[in-house]
């Protein structure tokens, strides 16, 4: 019978100290002092989501170092981790920050250049000044100079065209659109000169593919951070 009733109280202590970590957190998402809405709030370590209202105002269950992922189409995705201090405070003011804008294709479709107009006798006065600085053409000893190159030329059969390959870079531009200039070196801790060789080994794995067929946020997030574990155990 004791043991049962220690049982008991040890399981209303645990839920008790649960409820009491587990608190609702409030605060407002802004991008340069206007209220942002249909933020997709997500908090990562708990699997749960919201969206802002037309405030830019998001209510979310949270406890001390929970990590918060804001997302939205034209901004840059940014992820906090609460502290004690902000869920007591209750008030989180998050500040987003645009993607840089992308200009507008130009089609030229078509340049007319002014005409140049030479006459004869500037051509002549051209080849009149070039003969007269020719060591050769004056006197008639040779000063090594090749003469006359511009009607040289080569053939060039059975020369085979250079192969180019484009570069899929998809996978590079997905990460550039959903994570902040930051992530990588607060976040996951890579150098700044590492960051390309681990693109490139996330880009390598298979699953880098599927991310860009239906891209999320969460998915994209966990992507990341799996691979950054493997990229850092690598010898």
């Amino acid at each position: 019978m004791r043991v049962k009733l220690l049982t008991t109280i040890s399981i209303f202590t645990y839920q008790l100290s649960v409820s009491q970590t587990e608190k609702v957190l409030t605060g407002k998402v802004f991008s340069q002092n206007i209220p942002l809405k249909k933020v997709e709030v997500i908090n990562k370590t708990a699997k749960t989501s919201t969206t802002t209202n037309a405030s830019g105002e998001f209510s979310i269950v949270v406890k001390a170092q929970d990590s918060l992922l804001f997302f939205a189409k034209d901004y840059l995705f940014t992820r906090l981790k609460i502290t004690t201090k902000e869920i007591e405070t209750n008030n989180l003011i998050v500040n987003m920050i645009p993607k840089a804008e992308e200009l507008n294709e130009v089609v030229i479709n078509k340049v007319v250049f002014d005409k140049v107009k030479i006459s004869a006798d500037d051509v002549a006065d051209v080849l009149i000044s070039k003969n007269a600085k020719d060591l050769f053409w004056n006197t008639g000893v040779s000063d090594n100079s090749i003469r006359e190159a511009l009607r040289i030329s080569f053939p060039l059969k059975g020369k085979q065209k250079k192969k180019i390959e484009l570069h899929d870079d998809r996978f590079k531009k997905l990460i550039a659109a959903f994570c902040p200039p930051d992530f990588f070196i607060k976040s996951l801790k890579i150098k700044p000169e590492e960051k390309e060789i681990f693109l490139d080994f996330c880009d390598a794995d298979p699953k880098s593919k599927a991310l860009l067929e239906e891209p999320n946020v969460l998915s994209i997030m966990d992507f990341l951070y799996a691979k950054n574990e493997e990229f850092k155990n690598l010898e």
